[in-house]
């Protein structure tokens, strides 16, 4: 239902009285001396009005809100953050992304940040491991950093973070441990790879205001199996992305973020165990998986 047709019920003197007010508010902000903001401010304001008058909001209802929003700061700490949550069910965060990251020739396509990155992950080199201990099949990932031309990047900054077997990130331990994260860089010919954990499907933190909305609509907080990458190099566009697994159920129900693209959906072949592994690792007699995934990342300036 739009606005015209949600006013059509009040009187005339109502909708004059409202949109007055809308004016007024928006005026309020025309003295900012930073015109992009004056611009958001206002934009922001006109469409929270608009929103307002088209569903004509009960004072319960914005109590709620309000009620909602205390909740999710609350809950929002330096190893939980509820906003970013938020915004990610509610697709503003790959909206955002997508219209940031516009695609270009054959650069990787960039998708959610997520709420559990941290910096200063430890340093392995090529060919290390990233896992830390933390549970989960052994998954050997390979690839090429290059640029849209199909130069290698050498030396490109590779973040890498996941959660582990059980749906857990570190952070969401309470004993300080780092597992399931590092940093590398590739080597001169834009090689690298490590080694991993085959990732699983999980639900997003939802014990808060976010798992709660999505309870009370119908919706599943499991987002699909994936691995989260971070790339950065000199003069080329920052990338963050995951990649996703293949044949996992979850794609088609559907990610709890909207997170999925399917450039980013790549093979993870499982390998018997006793199968020799690309450096000779021992892995105990365990399974283990193997994926590839080449990264090309857009010049900063398109």
């Amino acid at each position: 239902m739009s606005i015209q047709s949600s006013i059509q019920q009040i009187s005339a003197e109502q909708v004059a009285a409202e949109q007055q007010l809308v004016d007024t508010v928006v005026a309020s902000f025309s003295k900012a001396e930073d015109q992009r903001l004056k611009q958001l401010m206002q934009s922001l304001t006109r469409h929270l009005h608009n929103f307002l008058r088209e569903v004509r909001l009960t004072e319960e209802e914005w109590n709620a809100a309000i009620e909602f929003l205390t909740a999710a700061g609350h809950i929002t700490d330096d190893k939980r953050q509820e906003f970013v949550l938020l915004s990610d069910v509610f697709g503003a965060s790959m909206q955002t992304i997508a219209m940031n990251n516009q695609a270009y020739k054959e650069a990787t396509e960039a998708t959610v940040f997520g709420p559990f990155f941290v910096a200063d992950a430890p340093e392995i080199p090529i060919g290390g491991d990233i896992a830390g201990g933390a549970n989960g099949q052994p998954c050997w990932v390979e690839g090429t950093v290059t640029d849209t031309e199909g130069r290698p990047v050498a030396g490109a900054r590779i973040e890498v973070w996941e959660a582990d077997e059980d749906g857990f990130y570190d952070v969401q331990y309470a004993d300080q441990r780092v597992a399931g994260r590092a940093h590398l860089n590739a080597d001169q010919d834009g090689k690298y790879a490590f080694w991993g954990l085959t990732p699983t499907p999980y639900p997003i933190p939802h014990d808060g205001p976010v798992g709660k909305m999505l309870t009370a609509v119908g919706r599943s907080p499991v987002r699909a199996s994936h691995l989260h990458f971070m790339v950065t190099a000199d003069g080329l566009r920052p990338l963050v992305t995951h990649i996703f697994v293949e044949g996992d159920p979850q794609i088609e129900i559907g990610d709890s973020v909207f997170g999925v693209k399917d450039s980013l959906i790549k093979k993870f072949e499982t390998q018997p165990a006793g199968t020799p592994t690309p450096d000779s690792r021992d892995l105990d007699n365990q399974s283990w998986a193997r994926t590839r995934f080449d990264i090309v990342l857009a010049p900063v300036h398109i």
